[in-house]
């Protein structure tokens, strides 16, 4: 699956993180493995150059994106709206971590490595791309500080459960669920605060400075619109 249909590099670096995988436990996600996965392929070494120019880096971050644009596939064909919010984000962080199951080794390296302090810009941008992928389809149409607050929290929330993941060996993953659960239970009290403090008078006024610190960079979809959020964000969690 390519992220842009016959786009050439797209298609290369999948076809070099599929050759890539089974090496990756070996060699982790460095420049060994990005050769190899070359070598296997018979894609030229330029083009390789051209597709992950800082090596195992980008193929990881690759990797990453390459999860979140099957998540994508399975949310598109997901009545989520059938659910509560906080059933849909369960959902939502549950799927995407079964897509890594039988890649778990991967993921751990590409958690080592991007915990590297010359890549915490690239693992912020991968994390937050997640959780706005899972706010998104979750219904979020927020366009004030909630926009920015819901993905920090649930970028944080996804990082610790998928670290939790990484060290269990509970049956089914299941010591892993029960902590996604008490993790979501915590945001949904601290969106039900947010609810409580925005529809009191006195609260709306304390956050218009941070609204108005935020305003310069509005999402995509928030051009336009009058802030409004969906309706039941809160009040069904």
């Amino acid at each position: 699956m390519s992220d842009e249909t016959g786009d050439p590099l797209a298609e290369t670096r999948e076809r070099l993180i599929e050759a890539a995988l089974p090496n990756v436990v070996f060699d982790g996600w460095s420049r060994e493995t990005l050769d190899a996965a070359l070598e296997e392929t018979g894609i030229d070494a330029q083009m390789g150059a051209l597709a992950f120019p800082r090596g195992g880096v980008d193929m990881a971050l690759a990797f990453h994106q390459m999860m979140d644009r099957k998540l994508l596939e399975v949310l598109e064909n997901t009545d989520l709206h059938a659910m509560r919010i906080r059933e849909r984000v369960t959902f939502c962080i549950r799927a995407r971590l079964e897509l890594v199951a039988e890649h778990k080794d991967a993921v751990r390296r590409g958690a080592t490595l991007l915990a590297l302090p010359p890549y915490a810009a690239d693992s912020a941008r991968a994390l937050w791309s997640t959780a706005d992928i899972i706010w998104t389809a979750c219904g979020d149409r927020s366009d004030d500080y909630n926009w920015y607050s819901k993905r920090a929290i649930l970028s944080s929330v996804y990082s610790g459960t998928v670290l939790y993941w990484l060290g269990d060996e509970s049956e089914g993953s299941a010591d892993t669920w029960a902590f996604l659960d008490r993790r979501i239970a915590n945001v949904m009290q601290f969106e039900k605060l947010k609810a409580q403090v925005k529809a009191n008078p006195i609260g709306r006024m304390a956050l218009v400075p941070l609204d108005r610190a935020l305003s310069f960079i509005r999402p995509p979809h928030a051009r336009g619109r009058d802030g409004a959020e969906p309706a039941g964000e809160t009040a069904d969690a």
